[in-house]
């Protein structure tokens, strides 16, 4: 599989039904594709009648585990993020771009293992979450991860740069009242952990 752009399709008419929110799609058109994710432009009719363009980020599911320890540590992972230009620590998290359809489950004990070497007893799913529901469809499923072994990594080419480490819950919660933690979805995840009563 390339990773390089595929064409753009001409633009698709769609039968004007609304949506919950009584938008009307009037056209649709997938703008440009790659292994990753999809960018759709829709023309669209609001409920005031007034036309608008919308643009829509098409992102397969993703997983974020919340993997805590016997001592009351986090997994986290730390690696460079090239969009924002600066290396952050967030929880482990991703998606199978090859295998979309992947039971979340799966692929949340997948990219546990992947990205920090470690095997969950118990991998249970406590939420869901949208990281950009303005501009994006992707779905995250939150899960929380207990009865920790440790095993080899298994990382990707673009993850080399990554480091796993084990983090104190009152460290974590520090780094993210100083600024240290800024990802949006390592911070909703652990607020949903703690609003299940799973953390403290």
């Amino acid at each position: 599989m390339t990773d390089a752009p595929s064409p753009a399709p001409s633009r698709a008419a769609v039968a004007p039904t609304p949506d919950a929110g009584g938008y009307l799609t009037l056209s649709s058109r997938i703008a440009y594709r790659n292994r990753w994710l999809r960018l759709r432009e829709d023309i669209i009719r609001r409920p005031d009648g007034s036309e608008g363009l919308y643009g829509v980020v098409e992102r397969d599911d993703f997983a974020v585990i919340v993997a805590v320890d016997d001592n009351d540590c986090i997994a986290m992972v730390e690696q460079y993020r090239y969009p924002v230009g600066r290396r952050m620590l967030e929880l482990p998290m991703g998606m199978w771009e090859d295998d979309p359809d992947a039971d979340p489950a799966a692929l949340a004990a997948g990219e546990l293992a992947e990205e920090t070497g470690l095997r969950a007893l118990h991998l249970v799913e406590i939420g869901i979450l949208f990281q950009g529901a303005g501009y994006s469809t992707q779905k995250g499923h939150v899960f929380h991860a207990t009865g920790l072994s440790q095993g080899g990594t298994r990382r990707e080419a673009s993850e080399a740069d990554m480091v796993a480490r084990m983090v104190p819950r009152a460290e974590v919660e520090r780094l993210i009242g100083e600024g240290g933690i800024t990802c949006a979805v390592t911070i909703a995840a652990l607020a949903i952990t703690r609003a299940r009563g799973l953390i403290d």
